[in-house]
């Protein structure tokens, strides 16, 4: 590992510098939500700490101060701490992507047969995503046992793309990603992790591709800077909360189901902020002569995700949905691969419009209690 420190007043420019020579993703203002949205597209970027433009953000423990306004000359958007509402994972594992086109064409030679010709090419620029956060680059490792093996346009998209994890400032409303293996500063599937700290930033380059991102940059020796930023992953990872237990009792009744999915909407809103889930649907959306194959996300909290073409619908109460997806994130993904298919980042307890939060529903499986209507 290598390690390195760039001052605050060189930060700037250097995603500056990032952004000509490959595709930037990073957490970007769109109103009052955060979102991961292209550099250089017009969206001022919006990272944890206002001295991206020269100012001075409040560590873990410290007051905060009046933020200073925003600098036109480098698009970055002045903003505390707020975390995107969704996962970096469409820039790797888009939200909905043209798989191949086709057309059809008649036979000169033999007017009544058709011809079909495919057109599958998939041309991908460099990427890099800045500032995700560590749940959002764990979750592409267990994007990884499902896709990296078998899907062609993720494999390439995923060997293309450089992630820049910014370890969390402070911890946030319903995380608990030290409950599944994971932490405010945790390394896995980051190419480098970089720590905010007093008048810059502490740079931790885990691979290759991480160093070629860093290599023409103004980084400094990180040594000198390597306990304050020890210190303040520490502070933080203490702040974390904790469920009891990350391993769910299947013996729970359909009551516990029912009464735990009473407030769900069935919105899919938790399936489509997880850095993990994955579910998917493909469609030919088709002209008279040509069309395109596309696949879209979809999530196994709608009602028709698993409705057959008899009208049969194994799955069609929401209860029976959600316990489809505890079941799948805390034991049969674990059972395959050994760990959660969960990081933890909250997102779903967050932004959940009826406040179902999974990490309650976990425990009381766990400790095999009755649920008490807070799940």
């Amino acid at each position: 590992m290598k390690e390195g420190y760039i001052r605050c007043a060189a930060w700037a420019p250097f995603i500056e510098s990032l952004a000509r020579s490959c595709q930037v993703y990073a957490p970007c203002e769109e109103g009052e939500t955060v979102v991961f949205r292209r550099m250089g597209e017009g969206n001022p970027i919006c990272l944890d700490r206002p001295d991206m433009v020269g100012a001075q953000r409040p560590l873990h423990g410290q007051k905060p101060a009046e933020p200073p306004p925003s600098s036109s000359d480098t698009g970055v958007s002045v903003s505390l701490d707020r975390p995107a509402h969704g996962a970096p994972k469409g820039v790797i594992f888009p939200q909905s992507e043209t798989l191949f086109t086709f057309a059809f064409s008649k036979d000169p030679d033999e007017p009544q047969k058709t011809r079909v010709s495919l057109d599958a090419e998939r041309p991908q620029r460099d990427a890099v995503i800045l500032a995700a956060r560590p749940c959002d680059a764990r979750g592409f490792t267990i994007l990884d046992r499902v896709f990296l093996e078998a899907d062609p346009y993720y494999k390439e998209r995923r060997e293309r793309t450089t992630i820049i994890t910014l370890a969390c400032s402070r911890s946030f409303a319903g995380c608990f990603c030290n409950s599944v293996g994971g932490g405010p500063a945790d390394k896995t599937g980051s190419d480098a992790l970089v720590t905010e700290i007093e008048h810059g930033y502490y740079i931790e380059v885990l691979t290759e591709k991480g160093a070629r991102i860093f290599a023409d940059s103004s980084m400094e020796n990180g040594a000198p800077y390597r306990d304050e930023a020890k210190k303040q992953q520490d502070g933080v990872t203490n702040g974390v909360g904790v469920c009891t237990d990350v391993r769910p009792d299947l013996s729970a009744s359909d009551e516990f189901w029912q009464e735990a999915s009473e407030k769900c909407l069935a919105c899919g809103a938790c399936t489509y902020l997880c850095p993990t889930c994955h579910c998917f649907n493909i469609t030919d959306e088709q002209g008279t002569t040509a069309g395109e194959r596309i696949r879209s996300w979809d999530s196994c909290m709608f009602s028709h995700f698993t409705l057959e073409a008899s009208g049969h619908n194994p799955r069609s109460g929401k209860s029976q949905r959600l316990k489809n997806r505890v079941e799948h994130k805390f034991v049969w993904y674990p059972e395959v691969h050994g760990e959660p298919a969960c990081t933890g980042c909250g997102r779903c307890i967050r932004h959940c419009p009826a406040s179902v939060d999974i990490s309650r529903i976990v425990t009381l499986l766990s400790s095999r209690e009755e649920i008490d209507g807070a799940a």
